[in-house]
């Protein structure tokens, strides 16, 4: 956990500890840093406003080198624009301050959930795309596509359905763990993994006020 504020820092390892999960909290980003050289943790709880480096850029740099790493970000920032921003950016998951313990816990293991997922393989494809669960590997026209985490689960349920409609409330519940109605988090992952697929993106299809599918583009 990256986190300026003693007090919230500590309240959160208290917290998660107490749920026997090993937490080290950081007030400092080149704390962090070191640590995370010879560290490579599950999760990542990432404060936006930070000394020395906020945490976007954070968000960016670990994007770079560890694609599939879990990262909620925390803010006190409430507008629209930081939120979506860090979505952009690659995070899987973010919670406003003030939060709750029993909010923050929750969301955890709802991500600790879905990147710790079982190891059984399972290669599924369509058209160009192609993605093997146990490796984590998303190709495109045998060219390897990185995503995050949340993005290749999102895309998963996609392909295991088979073309039928994934709908919205389906998504939120197996990859958030929970129903978030109108928020605009199922839109950002949806738009950016369309993005990152390139060609493959036009495979998911919208359904309009229902979901979403895989399937051809003149279907």
């Amino acid at each position: 956990m990256v986190e300026d504020d003693d007090n919230i820092r500590k309240l959160v390892c208290y917290a998660l500890n107490r749920e026997n999960y090993t937490v080290q909290g950081f007030a400092l980003p080149s704390e962090f840093y070191r640590e995370f050289e010879n560290t490579k943790p599950d999760l990542i709880l990432l404060d936006i406003m930070l000394p020395e480096e906020d945490g976007l850029e954070i968000l960016r740099k670990i994007r770079n080198h560890s694609p599939d790493m879990p990262i909620i970000m925390l803010t006190a920032k409430g507008s629209e624009f930081d939120k979506v921003t860090g979505l952009d950016m690659g995070a899987d998951d973010y919670i406003a301050k003030p939060f709750g313990m029993t909010e923050l816990i929750s969301r955890v293991r709802a991500v600790l959930r879905r990147s710790n997922r079982g190891n059984t393989q399972q290669i599924y494809r369509f058209g160009i795309l192609e993605i093997d669960t146990e490796k984590h590997i998303v190709t495109v026209s045998e060219k390897p596509v990185t995503l995050s985490f949340k993005e290749f689960s999102l895309l998963e349920i996609l392909l295991q359905a088979d073309g039928k409609v994934v709908t919205r409330e389906e998504c939120f519940t197996k990859i958030w763990g929970d129903f978030y109605g109108e928020s605009r988090t199922l839109d950002v992952h949806i738009r950016n993994l369309r993005k990152k697929l390139g060609n493959a993106g036009n495979y998911i299809r919208t359904v309009k006020n229902i979901g979403y599918r895989i399937g051809e583009e003149n279907e």
